[in-house]
């Protein structure tokens, strides 16, 4: 599977997601700018000492991405969703994107791809606009994983 944080902004949760990828086997993607030195000492720690053991990749555009990857399929995680996360078939392969922590995805990249974003069922009755970006991303991604019998995870 494949994480992609367009424009992340803080540290910790980027760092958390790497820890993700360390034990899922995920590659992440992360498109500029971020919001943070890739040296920051939040985003070392919150990584702990799992930074070699993941596929990362920078990007100047979420185009770049898409250019690189031009056969994958690609899911957008928004709150304006029709789907639910759960109500899709993901692949090895499938990229996962994510917006950034204070504004989400571009409306334009969620209007172009609207049949392929995909949201978490949350609260109606709540003043909370979405869930922290780690917990998003781990809660599709363990979906994703068990759809396919959990690949070379133990």
């Amino acid at each position: 599977m494949n994480i992609v944080l367009v424009e992340p902004e803080i540290p910790p949760n980027t760092g958390n997601i790497v820890r993700l990828c360390a034990v899922t086997n995920c590659s992440l993607h992360l498109v500029r700018p971020l919001g943070f030195s890739v040296d920051d000492k939040a985003l070392k720690r919150a990584g702990l000492d799992y930074w070699h053991l993941v596929n990362i990749n920078y990007y100047d555009s979420f185009q770049e991405v898409k250019d690189k990857f031009p056969d994958n399929k690609f899911y957008f995680a928004t709150t304006k969703a029709k789907y639910h996360y759960h109500e899709v078939a993901f692949d090895n392969n499938d990229f996962v994107v994510f917006g950034k922590e204070t504004q989400g995805l571009p409306e334009e990249l969620l209007k172009d791809n609207e049949e392929q974003c995909i949201k978490i069922p949350m609260s109606r009755t709540t003043a909370a606009r979405s869930l922290n970006l780690s917990n998003s991303v781990s809660i599709i991604i363990y979906e994703a994983l068990r759809q396919q019998n959990f690949p070379d995870l133990s």
